[in-house]
């Protein structure tokens, strides 16, 4: 019966979308509004009508650890993105995936702003990128970058943790949340709720998501880098111990 009752849900929030999105072509900004209302009213209707088990720190709302942002709550480039996410046909999931998780930052994704124009501040955004090589284990990511984040202000000692994978005690809040988050998302492909719950209470929503979002991209450039053998200038030193 739970299976029926699940899939009826996924079927009715998937037909909420697609109709958002048809209709969305000629309206005005405020139909777009109204029909984003009521598909997350719908939506939230659904998942309280079939519960599921989820874990403690998830929302029924949005299926994730983020309550499922509210239109009237954003700015206007919030809202605009919001609008876009909403009435997109071709989106799998509307707002209950990578697109409302996004919309807590509602800013570009583009790695501009991620590095340099996000609340997380150019030392702990470099200790971030440096933690994502180590994990990546990606060698031309970790020597161009470690020069930088000393620059930026981050301590020899704390790279010293990333770089040798050493325990996190003496370490700052953050500093050791970013490391932390890291290690168990790169080597577990999980997060704990602990870890989690840590990172959420230190920077918030927004910074939180460009925290991970940061590390996302990359992380895909080290996927790039390492498949096409990216090598390092002649006479760089390597920096990063590679098993």
């Amino acid at each position: 019966m739970r299976l029926f009752q699940t899939l009826g849900a996924f079927l009715l929030v998937a037909g909420t979308w697609a109709a958002v999105g048809c209709g969305q072509n000629g309206a005005s900004s405020q139909v777009t509004s109204q029909a984003a209302s009521q598909s997350t009213s719908q939506a939230q209707a659904t998942a309280a009508a079939y519960p599921a088990e989820y874990p403690d720190d998830v929302y029924p709302d949005s299926r994730n650890r983020l309550p499922l942002i509210q239109r009237e709550e954003m700015d206007e480039q919030g809202q605009k993105a919001y609008d876009s996410a909403v009435s997109n046909p071709r989106s799998l999931a509307g707002l209950q995936g990578p697109a409302g998780i996004r919309l807590h930052s509602a800013r570009s994704r583009e790695s501009e702003y991620l590095r340099y124009e996000s609340d997380l501040g150019r030392r702990l955004t470099e200790l971030a990128i440096l933690v994502t090589a180590r994990e990546m284990d990606q060698q031309f990511e970790w020597t161009v970058h470690e020069g930088v984040a000393l620059q930026e202000g981050l301590e020899p000692a704390i790279i010293e943790v990333v770089r040798l994978r050493q325990p996190l005690t003496g370490l700052g809040e953050k500093e050791a949340a970013i490391i932390q988050l890291g290690r168990e998302v790169f080597r577990n492909h999980r997060l704990s709720p602990d870890t989690f719950a840590r990172a959420l209470q230190l920077f918030g929503d927004k910074t939180l998501v460009d925290l991970v979002s940061l590390m996302g991209n990359y992380a895909s450039t080290a996927v790039l880098l390492t498949t096409f053998d990216q090598q390092l200038p002649p006479g760089q030193k390597p920096l990063l111990p590679i098993p």
